[in-house]
């Protein structure tokens, strides 16, 4: 933690105007975000759905990766592990928020394509290997587990894969009056600026957008250890929701803007960091295992963001045009799942 900033649990006065003023910041700097990605992903070729799970996922999930660093660093692994799965509930959830905003027709139907199916193909494969890693024996190789290892390699593999399959697309979903193809647009002011300067401003806004998450996400941490709350709680719900906000708020503006295959993406692409930052728990945790410091909650929590992941994936192959309240029936299942988790945790 930066020496600036005083050791948690901080005062509830000061832990509440961080949280809020972090909050803000989160929000404006993601929107920003969204505007030049989506002028990115057309300016380098990559297209809103590699371009969104790969660098959106690291912008938006920084501060979700230090935090569990921290975590697991100060021998609370079992909070580190709960905070890396608990957004993934948290943010599949902001798909179904998105998809509120949208209102020509399922955000789902609109947002199907090769990529980000085989992008929630890849996510399941990575939280299938992290709880396989829960019922491997607990050994380490140079300090971290083996499955830490292949989580990692199916990673590079499958972006790989992914990037072989759209250019050689072998499937593709039927063109309807309500898909939203990923075509190049006009970005206005922004294709005037060449591609060093549209890096440099994504860089900079996705460290802001990082710092304010830590701090976001520090302040809950504050409010949690006043109340004592239990980590599988504090980090499958509270935590999870506080790191979901940049996901969250970056599908909606994406929406807003028509960049319905980027609202998508960006959520698909925080939640497989989610699963990487496993990865550096498992490195900074030095009593063993990350893996093997997941209680019954927090495996519980892993399994929900499973199923929810399997729904997003079943609504971008169904493809409803409309629904309850102009949601598909994932977005109905989504929130339900999400609220019977919360509530289970509570108990």
């Amino acid at each position: 933690m930066p020496d600036f900033l005083p050791p948690v649990p901080w005062p509830l006065g000061p832990s509440l105007g961080v949280f809020a003023l972090a909050a803000l910041v989160t929000v404006v700097g993601s929107i920003r975000l969204v505007t030049l990605g989506d002028t990115l992903a057309d300016r380098t070729g990559w297209g809103e759905a590699v371009f969104g799970v790969v660098f959106f996922g690291v912008a938006t999930g920084l501060s979700g990766i230090v935090i569990t660093a921290v975590t697991a660093a100060t021998e609370h692994p079992d909070l580190a592990y709960s905070n890396a799965v608990g957004g993934i509930a948290a943010q599949t959830t902001a798909v179904a928020v998105a998809d509120a905003f949208y209102r020509r027709a399922n955000l789902e139907h609109a947002a199907a394509s090769l990529s980000n199916l085989l992008f929630g193909c890849l996510l399941i494969g990575l939280l299938a290997l992290a709880l396989i890693g829960s019922y491997t024996p607990n050994v380490t190789l140079g300090g971290i587990h083996p499955i830490s290892i292949i989580i990692v390699a199916c990673y590079v593999g499958g972006l790989r894969l992914i990037r072989t399959a759209g250019a050689q697309p072998m499937w593709q979903a039927v063109g309807t009056t309500e898909t939203r193809p990923d075509v190049p647009e006009d970005h206005g002011a922004l294709d005037g600026h060449g591609s060093v300067w549209l890096w440099g401003q994504f860089a900079l806004v996705g460290i802001v957008v990082a710092a304010s998450g830590w701090a976001t996400a520090l302040a809950a941490e504050s409010l949690v250890d006043i109340t004592g709350l239990t980590a599988g709680l504090t980090g499958g719900v509270l935590l999870g929701i506080v790191n979901a906000l940049p996901e969250t708020v970056t599908a909606i503006a994406a929406v807003r803007r028509g960049a319905v295959t980027l609202a998508v993406a960006a959520v698909l692409g925080g939640n497989i960091l989610d699963v990487l930052t496993l990865v550096v728990g498992d490195l900074f945790d030095r009593g063993g295992s990350i893996y093997h410091s997941a209680s019954t909650d927090e495996l519980f929590v892993t399994t929900t963001g499973l199923f929810m992941t399997a729904t997003l994936l079943a609504g971008l192959l169904v493809r409803q045009t409309g629904g309850w309240g102009r949601l598909g029936f994932e977005g109905v299942l989504l929130f339900a799942t999400y609220a019977a988790m919360a509530a289970i945790l509570a108990t």
